[in-house]
């Protein structure tokens, strides 16, 4: 069976049962004030759902009321998006997907309030609010080496591009919702639904507490002749944090010759059992005669397929910048024995179309001081949800 009933708020919950236990943020509490309709014996460990787009998302776990559906005691499920680290941590293979779910409704709850109640939370004014901004990692600690990446949040814009549930190619966020990468990796399959985004992720193989899995909403492809990119709309945004936060674009920055740059990425072949996101020290070198405005050359370093889509990245005035889009394709590399040097296509080849595509670049924080990362907290304002019931 299957019933329809909205949220309670979480401070209306808290009075409700303020005589019998303690209502938490872990928790979240749907019913009617009148009563009549709700969970019973039986239902304990049964999901709330309710839909955000065309995606079902599991909101809450049936755990605890007084009676069946008694007017003004609300059931009370474990809250889902509270436990989404100790979740990934139990699952390290074919992890679920979680989606960042808001309400367009307002809080009316917030005027709730009886003794023992701590009062709401003081609303912040517009201007405190932080912007995004691009090329912040600092979780980071390279300086040099080449060896791979040992702690989660080094390249928080690294993205995991999967089809089946198997990494296919890298990608960088470089927008609150879109993710970039190699036009090649949908040559045989550009369909968006068959396709998920995993942000946050240091091992393809183990355990990683800090990522989101997202779906793909829609996938553009660039037109230019010769090498091209892609941009994957995401289906939800993620919520920022020091593991997962976007990189700056270059639109026409200046990477001098001799300058330090990274490629990272994760291949079958490397990182060990767990397959650990690599990275790769390499420096920008002349081109020679393949020197034009559109292209970077850096020293040699080896490519391999899963690579491709990941970025090539220099750090700029204290904010890293993505100069170019790897691929795994050979034909991308030219080497003499002499002197091994790798070509890549820069990515200010493409602005108009990442313009068109992304709108406006992300900037950069402001000079002069550490930045304070955003982060963006969701409270689930659901109106109606449906609570399967099992008699």
């Amino acid at each position: 069976m299957e019933v329809e009933v909205p949220v309670v708020g979480n401070r209306q919950c808290f009075c409700d049962y303020r005589f019998i236990n303690t209502i938490t943020d872990n928790m979240i509490c749907i019913g009617l004030r009148s009563g009549g309709k709700g969970a019973c014996q039986g239902d304990s460990g049964g999901p709330m759902v309710t839909k955000t787009g065309s995606v079902w998302v599991q909101a809450g776990i049936a755990s605890h009321g007084v009676g069946c559906a008694k007017p003004k005691f609300p059931t009370v499920y474990a809250r889902v998006s509270e436990y989404q680290s100790w979740i990934n941590s139990q699952i390290t293979s074919d992890q679920p997907g979680f989606v960042t779910f808001t309400s367009t409704g307002t809080d009316s709850d917030l005027s709730v309030s009886c003794s023992g109640l701590p009062p709401p939370p003081t609303t912040l004014p517009p201007t405190t609010v932080k912007p995004v901004v691009c090329g912040s990692a600092p979780m980071n600690s390279r300086i040099s080496g080449r060896s791979s990446v040992a702690t989660a949040g080094m390249w928080p814009w690294m993205a995991s591009l999967q089809k089946n549930g198997s990494h296919v190619c890298g990608g960088t966020l470089v927008a609150v919702d879109s993710v970039l990468s190699n036009a090649n990796c949908f040559s045989s399959s550009p369909t968006a639904s068959e396709w998920t985004v995993v942000l946050g992720r240091l091992n393809q193989n183990g355990v990683n507490p800090f990522e989101v899995t997202l779906n793909v909403a829609k996938i553009t492809l660039s037109t230019l002749t010769g090498s091209n990119v892609a941009v994957l709309r995401l289906a939800a945004r993620p919520t920022l944090s020091n593991y997962i936060q976007p990189i700056c674009l270059d639109n026409g920055q200046t990477f001098t010759v001799g300058s330090t740059c990274w490629a990272a990425g994760w291949s079958s072949g490397r990182g060990g059992v767990e397959q650990v996101l690599q990275d790769f020290q390499t420096s920008v070198v002349n081109c020679g005669n393949t020197a034009t405005s559109d292209n970077i050359c850096t020293g040699s370093f080896t490519l391999e397929q899963g690579d491709s889509g990941g970025p090539m990245m220099c750090q700029v005035d204290g904010s890293w910048y993505q100069a170019a889009v790897l691929s795994g394709n050979k034909n991308t590399t030219s080497q003499t024995q002499a002197d091994p040097v790798m070509v890549f296509t820069k990515l200010s080849r493409y602005q108009s179309f990442l313009a068109q595509t992304l709108g406006e670049f992300l900037s950069p924080a402001t000079s002069g001081g550490s930045p304070t990362l955003p982060f963006f907290f969701f409270h689930l304002l659901v109106f109606s949800v449906f609570l399967h019931l099992t008699l």
